[in-house]
């Protein structure tokens, strides 16, 4: 038999699912994968089993409900003040991974050129190699994961056909100034590329900082698809909805791909979601606060520790350095954190393509106040491990 040649032969299954896989094998804590353990709003649930029963199960238009397109149109006006075409340049998605693989499907040729910024989320790699291209690495330095975007235009070339950023950022919880914002945007204009702009943390910025997007700064946003997700805002990730807001010129093509990919996305979620932020803006509106408590116990939890925590302003991830106590790399530390301790976390350096000298882990604090208590409560008890 003739053996397959694989398109992605590097790539196994995901440090995600092996890490939750191994949390349930040992009954761990899982601040691992990134998903909440508290239920969603209860009429968010209700809205959806309304939908089902009423009948609402068949395919939904391709680019997605008109009413629910709507509704993120008004949502983008009230928090980014820009007026979006429900019709032209909004389409709904099968989660925002599919719309990150749809959109870099959209823009990329064989060949071309995509920087991001590691550490990077793991689904862009493998989406601009099946369409092509290469990705371009650049690396962000702890403790703030800041863009040196002098440095960044060195790394363009007559190849570099796109950037993708992520604000707030997964893994790091760094989040992008207005000058950062205005630094892309004068790269992506000087060079004629393309910006992918992942936000699917849109609403969780801490500390009074402002909730910035692609969406303000208008010259960008027509280079832009601009990502988000249902499943990360209202807590149901199993959900799979996400969207992409894009100029009437881009939106065209990714609904050529899109229709191929996934045709339409979960219908009775789409009227369920259409309801609720319809019934309760304020809902969307609540959710910065909402993490920020979850944030602040979780590093509250750890003060005093061996545990070194860098900044969290946003996303609900946070980063800690654990070096004043193991020598083991991050993969096999995490291993045995899980296997020896029963809390489950996610080594940094899968996120990068050659990961500097470190050692530091990443936890998820989407979790019930119960979950984080009995985790950084295990956190502060271990010993030194050399």
């Amino acid at each position: 038999m003739m053996k397959l040649q694989s398109k992605l032969p590097a790539l196994g299954t995901t440090i995600f699912s092996q890490m939750s896989q191994l949390a349930a094998e040992h009954q761990a804590i899982n601040l691992s994968q990134g998903f909440p353990d508290f239920p969603s709003n209860p009429r968010l649930v209700e809205l959806l089993s309304e939908a089902a029963r009423s009948g609402l199960n068949q395919y939904a238009p391709m680019p997605g409900v008109l009413a629910l397109r709507q509704q993120i149109a008004a949502l983008v006006q009230s928090c980014y003040q820009r007026q979006l075409c429900a019709e032209q340049q909004i389409t709904v998605s099968s989660g925002a991974t599919e719309a990150l693989f749809v959109a870099i499907q959209a823009l990329v040729r064989p060949g071309d050129e995509v920087i991001v910024f590691d550490p990077a989320y793991d689904s862009y790699q493998p989406a601009v190699e099946l369409a092509g291209g290469f990705t371009v690495h650049v690396p962000l330095l702890p403790p703030l994961y800041q863009v040196d975007w002098a440095q960044l235009e060195k790394q363009i070339s007559k190849k570099t056909r796109l950037i993708i950023v992520n604000s707030p950022h997964n893994p790091t919880g760094a989040v992008f100034s207005h000058q950062d914002w205005l630094s892309l945007q004068a790269l992506v204009l000087k060079h004629r590329l393309y910006c992918i702009s992942d936000e699917v943390y849109e609403h969780l910025v801490f500390d009074g900082q402002p909730q910035l997007s692609a969406n303000q700064y208008p010259e960008l946003a027509e280079r832009s698809y601009i990502v988000s997700s249902f499943g990360k805002t209202f807590h149901v990730t199993g959900w799979k909805l996400g969207y992409a807001v894009a100029s009437a010129e881009l939106t065209a093509e990714f609904r050529k791909i899109h229709q191929y990919v996934t045709f339409s996305s979960f219908t009775p979620a789409q009227h369920a979601i259409t309801q609720l932020l319809a019934e309760q803006p304020e809902e969307v509106k609540r959710l910065a606060a909402f993490y920020q408590l979850k944030r602040d116990q979780f590093r509250l939890g750890l003060a005093g520790s061996a545990w070194s925590l860098l900044p969290c302003r946003g996303s609900y991830f946070q980063l800690a350095d654990y070096s004043a106590f193991s020598d083991l790399d991050d993969v096999a530390f995490c291993q045995w954190l899980t296997r020896e301790h029963k809390v489950a976390a996610i080594p940094l350096s899968v996120f990068y393509r050659q990961a500097p000298s470190q050692r530091i882990i990443r936890f998820c604090f989407a979790k019930e106040p119960e979950t984080l208590a009995r985790a950084t409560e295990i956190l502060c008890q271990l010993s030194v491990l050399r």
